[in-house]
């Protein structure tokens, strides 16, 4: 779903921004999928069974591949469910009106695929990790926070009602996810960090095709 040709829709540049409203928007959209997944976790006698039916393990990566994806609407509890929400009505929201709705969503669903790759051959190599099951949609938020950073690095956010540039709030973030790598949080750090990665790559590449385009786009009307 990731176009590696379509340049996006720079803020204050020339050409016209892409626009999405609230009913077509693919954010709004894995918001509303998430918040339904999770009242069948809430369901009794059923909600454990759907949770182990989509839950990513990584010793079952051959044998349940489309828990590489599934993963990413369960969540463990309200509060990850509403802060992971959070995070995506408003840096998701900002992504797709920038590069359009497919590219969102390729860089949402590969930012979360190559997090679950990542959280199982990273985490016990390098840093000495068990992966055990994981769920949440924090590592395809990740990816799509990075990507809005690399395309508009000085948008003003808070961060616990801290203004700073999202290139900063990036930057702390990541530094947090790496120093509590080891910790004992149950927090897939080495998902986050995977997903980080993939969205600064993702968004170098589309600012890379960007700026070529509008170099072709102009060159020669002087």
């Amino acid at each position: 779903m990731f176009n590696r040709d379509t340049p996006y829709e720079s803020r204050g540049g020339t050409t016209d921004r892409i626009k999405s409203s609230v009913s077509t928007s693919p954010s709004m959209a894995i918001i509303s999928l998430c918040v339904i997944s999770f009242f069948l976790e809430m369901v009794p006698g059923m909600g454990s069974l759907y949770i182990s039916a989509f839950q990513f393990d990584p010793g079952s990566i051959l044998t349940r591949p489309w828990t590489l994806v599934t993963y990413i609407f369960l969540h463990n509890g309200l509060w990850h469910l509403f802060f992971n929400m959070l995070v995506l009505y408003f840096f998701g929201t900002a992504l797709e009106r920038r590069v359009g709705n497919k590219q969102l969503l390729g860089i949402f669903f590969t930012a979360g695929i190559l997090s679950a790759i990542g959280y199982t051959f990273l985490s016990r190599p390098v840093f000495n990790i068990y992966p055990g099951p994981m769920i949440g949609a924090s590592g395809a938020i990740y990816g799509v926070f990075a990507a809005l950073t690399v395309l508009e690095p000085n948008i003003r956010v808070y961060v616990y009602f801290i203004p700073m540039r999202l290139k900063h709030a990036l930057l702390l973030f990541a530094a947090f996810d790496f120093l509590m790598v080891n910790s004992s949080d149950m927090i897939a750090h080495t998902a986050h960090l995977s997903g980080l990665f993939v969205g600064l790559y993702m968004g170098f590449r589309m600012k890379k095709i960007h700026e070529k385009y509008m170099k072709s786009r102009y060159s020669g009307r002087w």
